[in-house]
């Protein structure tokens, strides 16, 4: 049996959780977030707890079972406290800058990149180098970070980018002068 799967998700003070049919919906002070259930498992609340169990022991059944209790414990987790991405902008010249919901960009091209910011996400903006994402579903967080990243990635040479504020970018050595030249 699956060791995440059979955990059962504890429901924490000011958030209320409902099972409608195959979808479980959550509400708290971060916002409304809603899940359905795969087929082959069934969810039910019990004792201030959600748990999660499965109907067989079929194979992708059995896959699926850790991955639903995951999203069920990300989905409550989002709506009570929210999540959090922060990235780091290196490079001269390199600039965000945040207008109503879009966040302009400086990266080294020859015009502004504009990234409008999707449904649920709210962004801030520090010393026009440090961009702090937040929101309440952690699988839209997660892919407009990503998102944001791949405008323009760390460079391996030389470093400038849009980077995770806790990403090690490994430079490489450049070519060195004079060193086929005969």
């Amino acid at each position: 049996m699956s060791r995440i799967g059979r955990k059962p998700v504890s429901i924490p003070q000011g958030v209320k959780l409902n099972l409608d049919g195959a979808v479980v919906r959550a509400e708290g002070p971060k916002g409304k977030l809603s899940q359905p259930i795969p087929a082959g498992l069934s969810a039910k609340i019990e004792n201030n707890q959600l748990v999660i169990s499965r109907s067989g022991e079929d194979r992708k059944v059995r896959a699926l079972h850790g991955l639903a209790r995951a999203l069920m414990f990300n989905m409550v987790t989002g709506v009570k406290d929210g999540f959090e991405r922060k990235l780091e902008i290196v490079g001269i010249g390199y600039r965000a800058q945040l207008q109503g919901r879009v966040i302009t960009l400086a990266l080294g091209y020859s015009h502004p990149v504009l990234f409008p910011l999707p449904e649920g996400v709210t962004a801030e903006v520090e010393r026009q180098v440090s961009i702090t994402l937040r929101g309440a579903d952690n699988a839209v967080l997660g892919q407009t970070a990503a998102k944001l990243r791949a405008l323009r990635e760390p460079d391996p040479y030389k470093g400038k980018g849009i980077r995770y504020a806790n990403e090690v970018v490994r430079k490489k050595v450049g070519k060195k002068a004079g060193a086929g030249a005969k």
